[in-house]
């Protein structure tokens, strides 16, 4: 292949791992695994708390992930590593005991337990191809090492050596042996075909599994035979959920859908396309993902950015311009398409090097020093489209909308609404939601609860039709959870929504109308009256709009297939509305 396109794509499979100045729904089956999986909900968004200490996950976990509702936290790796406090040390992995710089085996397990206790799965970053490209030295845990042999663990034969010149390093990725055998820049490439080391991996992953971990990613995955991984998972304890950093390269021998009986696979197309389309081309292109010829999404892991691609130019990151990175998580987040991780990084990704902040130490705060963490999991817009997220589940994708290239609407189902505008004007519309009528959170003012709404109140009308202006570069996202008044935009300044609903049971061809003293209601006149939406019989319902502070009275009468008229009987039904645009809700049963 091309020198520049290996430069463009071999980078990120292979910086995790290597010093700067080296570098040139398995998911829902596993949800039905009740011991592991969040209680009481339906949660795939997965929290990558990249760099963060055991104590501080722990202490996100119970403060802040398990109320959003994320349902998983993937954490970096626990074995010991060599030494320094650049990030990519954590992939150089010394031996497999569970002390690494973000704590001890005691901290790991604790950090489980809290993250569980909050209804968080754990997702361990886990390496299975490679040991260290450093010649000798002592691990974090006081382990001496020299290339190829780490004692009590392997030794020179326990490796891959596939002859080539320079170092045993891949050079040709249109080769599939060559990219399973050799050396990934000089990390040791473990013999992963024998059944020693195969014994390791899942020894080591026993163990992780002893301590409560739920699921695996699996580094460098590229460059294991899929077959060693089926093997190596075959001898786990449990079934955990397992996510494979496969990177697809144009016309390279090993593929993404190599992986997919083993588990999902991270579906590196999904952020250039993604990046893409939010910078240049437009997002109208963004609504079949399942037809672009990759895995499909029941196998996908998706992201926006993760902690390699961040550092270059093959994904949006939390420095893009024109809100455009919030804005494609939020399309992240309401598209079906994959399991959605969300990264959680910190200011200094520049610096290729540079590890975390305080040591490790998450915190996510208003003040922002040279180097501090950016929390993007806690983001309003990304907080409140999980738990939109969780409440549409796997609803289909339904009433695409997209008038121009950089603004798409959709529905998830009648759970659902979501419209992004990517333009730098306003876009007004009315659009079909498919929603029950009410008043709903938007959510990308951040997470609310049903009834409790701390922004944006929207009202759905009768029909689920929504008026709304969506600002540039700005998106809004209601769901069927959370429903509140919150800060009404009404539909006039002068009027007051009125929601009438009644359940009146009909023959065919029967309909309810509402008739009243109001003008707006047809002063009592039953040829003006108006007409209710049967869509959700027996319950028929309408959107009227009075003025406010006005007391009025009303009737519901049925018309008959004849064109007679049924008037429910006396007394009248009387109500007043508020002062304000806030919607008043008159249910009732026919009389």
């Amino acid at each position: 292949m091309a020198l520049s396109l290996f430069s463009i794509l071999a980078f990120v499979a292979i910086a995790h791992a290597i010093p700067p100045n080296t570098r040139h729904q398995q998911l829902a089956s596993h949800l039905a695994n009740k011991d592991r999986s969040p209680p009481h909900r339906w949660s795939d968004v997965i929290a990558q708390m990249f760099e963060w200490d055991w104590a501080s996950v722990a202490a996100e976990c119970t403060n802040f992930l398990g109320p959003a509702g994320y349902g998983f936290v993937q954490v970096s790796p626990a074995q010991e590593h060599v030494q320094g406090p650049e990030w990519w040390t954590d992939y150089q992995p010394v031996s497999y005991i569970l002390t690494s710089k973000r704590g001890d085996r005691s901290q790991y397990q604790a950090m489980i337990a809290t993250c569980h206790a909050a209804g968080v799965k754990v997702i361990a970053d886990t390496i299975w191809n490679h040991m260290t490209s450093q010649n000798s030295g002592v691990g974090v845990a006081g382990s001496n090492f020299t290339y190829y042999n780490y004692p009590g663990i392997y030794q020179y034969s326990d490796f891959h050596h596939c002859g080539l010149e320079p170092g045993d390093n891949i050079v040709n990725y249109d080769d599939a042996e060559e990219v399973w055998t050799c050396q990934l820049e000089g990390l040791a490439d473990l013999g992963t075909d024998t059944d020693y080391v195969r014994r390791q991996l899942a020894e080591y992953t026993n163990d992780l599994i002893s301590l409560g971990v739920d699921g695996l990613r699996l580094d460098a995955a590229k460059h294991i035979r899929p077959g060693d991984i089926a093997d190596i998972s075959s001898r786990l304890t449990i079934k955990p959920y397992i996510t494979q950093e496969v990177i697809w390269g144009a016309g390279e021998a090993v593929t993404p859908d190599m992986y997919t009986a083993n588990g999902d696979v991270q579906e590196f197309r999904y952020t250039t396309t993604v990046r893409d389309a939010f910078l240049r081309d437009g997002i109208a292109s963004l609504q079949n993902l399942d037809n672009l010829g990759w895995v499909a999404g029941s196998d996908a892991n998706v992201f926006v950015c993760n902690h390699d691609t961040e550092r270059n130019s093959i994904s949006l990151n939390a420095y893009s311009p024109s809100n455009t990175y919030t804005l494609a998580s939020v399309f992240s987040l309401a598209h079906p398409y994959g399991t959605p991780s969300v990264l959680s990084s910190y200011s200094n990704f520049y610096n290729a090097g540079a590890g975390g902040p305080n040591g490790g130490t998450g915190t996510c705060s208003d003040s922002v020093d040279v180097d501090w963490w950016f929390c993007q999991h806690r983001w309003p817009a990304i907080a409140g489209m999980v738990g939109f997220r969780n409440n549409v589940g796997d609803a289909p994708l339904v009433g695409w909308v997209s008038p121009s290239s950089q603004q798409i609407a959709f529905a998830r189902g009648s759970l659902g609404f979501v419209a992004i505008n990517n333009w730098d004007s306003a876009w007004s519309a009315t659009f079909s939601t498919g929603l029950p009528a009410g008043w709903y959170c938007n959510v990308i003012e951040g997470p609310s609860k049903p009834g409790i709404c701390s922004g944006t109140g929207f009202m759905i009308e009768y029909g689920g039709s929504l008026t709304v202006t969506v600002g540039p570069r700005q998106a809004i996202a209601v769901h069927t959870g959370a429903m509140g008044v919150g800060n009404p935009v009404p539909k006039t300044a002068q009027q007051v929504s009125v929601l009438f609903s009644e359940n009146a049971t009909t023959t065919l061809g029967e309909n309810i109308f509402v008739v009243g003293s109001a003008a707006q209601l047809g002063n009592w006149n039953s040829s003006n009256a108006i007409p209710l939406d049967a869509t959700n019989y027996p319950v028929w319902g309408a959107t009227v709009y009075l003025p406010p502070s006005t007391t009025f009275e009303y009737k519901f009468i049925r018309k008959e297939t004849n064109g007679s008229i049924v008037w429910e009987s006396d007394p009248n039904r009387q109500d007043t509305t508020p002062a304000s645009g806030v919607q008043l809700i008159a249910t009732t049963s026919w009389r």
